[in-house]
């Protein structure tokens, strides 16, 4: 979408600024072939980057979240090679996504002093002084303009980061607006020409976030992430430009602005997502070179077979029951002799794998290791939960947690009605007042109100959670190792009507 036609000859009250953006990059560092023609990874991504360096002025780069996770080559470092690997592309400012704080806090905190470019995030700080533990906002002057960028985290980050008991964060849009309206007013008296929220919330949640802001604050774009959306033109609200570019490296968002530096706002703008592809972007070989050297590394442990399916198990969506996510809920409730295992759609990150499974594919699609928990519920709990997690937010594309059903569930929600017509576990209507041996994985433990709509007390009413296993990646190995030629139907476990 265009609006007003950019002017090359403008006056130098108006200025040009071409803003490059990517957003959950998840180790997505290798080419791929789409129709016969090579796209995506690092390599071309930093050809691009270059060559729109060397054609444009005033060229900048933004990162809005999740660089790491999704890559073998990023969970066997801990992060370490994707910080060298960002740090070839340059970006001149990023913001943090949750699985930033994958490897924990102060993991994090360290792989920042690695970074050769600024991580900003206005919302985490240690609680015992609210102390920001990143700098909330970078101002960058180009070209004789300021640029205040400010930096905000999905509510998520409270999910992933449970266990540090001495981090905490605002989590509510309302909250985030009010920490935006703070950071603005404190820079108003540096004549700010241009300011950008780097977000990783959620495309809807962005929109929300732009509904609250007092156009007073002079906010002109939100950069966003974490929803994984593609566009084809901008989103506006409240006045403010809404921007995200999908995931992965095959693709990057581009705005082309004309900046009118009087009245310090966006005079005209273009924005496209540009698909990075041979067509477009030439290759680089010094990252070519150092994204071999690590994979080198890893390709002599990560070449065996773990596991042979009977065919390529798909996993298209993470708010379905799938065949793939199905293989691991199975897996987990044989593997732990649970009646019902709830397993994350969003730790199956792979939307296919099989039918030979190496350990790099197994890695890559399932990249959390961790604990599993048995809860004891009764029949109402576990019916409460689910229409929890059937609820209307699931449906309409904001990021809630949605989970794969074992084997022997059978479940009927009716989307108008808002209730489950059918809650059976193998062959048996599930009782309100019988109790239920459930296997939930220790991320969704941690946030049972959250996830499950589930107190702490209620369920430790009916016994104490156990650990079932310190290792969730251990366990699935083994069973894959004892089980071959795996097939799975998830036809029946959900039914949604209506």
């Amino acid at each position: 979408m265009e609006y007003r036609r950019l002017n090359a000859n403008a006056s130098e009250r108006f200025k040009k600024i071409t803003l490059l953006h990517s957003n959950d990059m998840h180790g997505d560092f290798f080419v791929d072939k789409v129709d016969e023609k090579l796209t995506g990874g690092v390599s071309m991504l930093s050809g691009y980057l270059t060559k729109c360096r060397n054609q444009d002025p005033n060229v900048i780069y933004t990162i809005a979240g999740d660089m790491f996770r999704g890559s073998v080559i990023d969970s066997e470092f801990l992060g370490l090679s994707t910080i060298q690997i960002v740090n070839l592309l340059a970006p001149d400012v990023v913001t943090l996504g949750n699985h930033e704080t994958d490897y924990g806090v102060a993991h994090l905190l360290f792989l920042e002093k690695m970074a050769t470019f600024p991580i900003i995030n206005a919302n985490l700080y240690i609680k015992q002084n609210d102390t920001r533990l990143f700098n909330p906002c970078y101002i960058m002057e180009i070209d004789g303009m300021k640029i205040l960028f400010i930096g905000i985290l999905t509510e998520e980050v409270i999910s992933q980061t449970k266990g540090e008991n001495v981090i905490g964060s605002f989590i509510g849009i309302e909250e985030a607006a009010s920490e935006v309206e703070k950071i603005c007013n404190s820079y108003n008296g540096l004549d700010i020409d241009l300011t950008v929220l780097l977000t990783h919330i959620g495309f809807e949640e962005d929109k929300k976030l732009a509904s609250l802001i007092d156009p007073s604050w002079g906010i002109d774009i939100i950069i966003g992430g974490h929803s994984h959306t593609f566009i084809t033109e901008p989103a506006i609200e409240n006045g403010i430009l809404i921007v995200q570019a999908g995931t992965g490296t095959d693709q990057i968002g581009r705005f082309d602005l004309i900046i009118d530096t009087l009245n310090n706002c966006i005079d005209s703008y273009r924005w496209t997502p540009v698909p990075i592809n041979e067509d477009t972007c030439p290759r680089d070989e010094r990252m070519e070179e150092f994204i071999g050297s690590i994979k080198a590394q890893t390709d002599l442990k990560y070449a065996k077979v773990v596991a042979n399916f009977d065919y390529e198990l798909e996993h298209p969506d993470r708010w379905m029951q799938t065949e793939l996510g199905g293989v691991f809920a199975d897996a987990m409730k044989d593997s732990l002799a649970v009646d019902l295992f709830f397993m994350g759609s969003g730790s199956v990150r792979k939307k296919h794998m099989g039918p030979i499974v190496t350990l790099q594919d197994f890695t890559e699609c399932y990249p959390y290791d961790g604990k599993s928990y048995g809860v004891k519920l009764t029949g109402a709990q576990l019916k409460k939960a689910l229409l929890h997690i059937y609820r209307d937010a699931a449906w309409l594309g904001n990021h809630t947690e949605f989970y794969q059903l074992s084997k022997g569930m059978h479940v009927i929600y009716s989307k108008s009605r808002h209730e489950l017509l059918k809650c059976e576990l193998n062959g048996d209507e599930v009782r309100d007042d019988l109790i239920y041996n459930v296997g939930i994985q220790e991320f969704h433990y941690n946030n049972l109100p959250e996830f499950f709509n589930l107190s702490y007390e209620e369920v430790k009413a009916n016994g104490e959670p156990m650990i079932l296993t310190t290792s969730d990646v251990q366990t699935l190995l083994e069973y894959f190792k004892n089980n071959k030629h795996l097939g799975f139907d998830v036809e029946g476990r959900l039914e949604v009507v209506d």
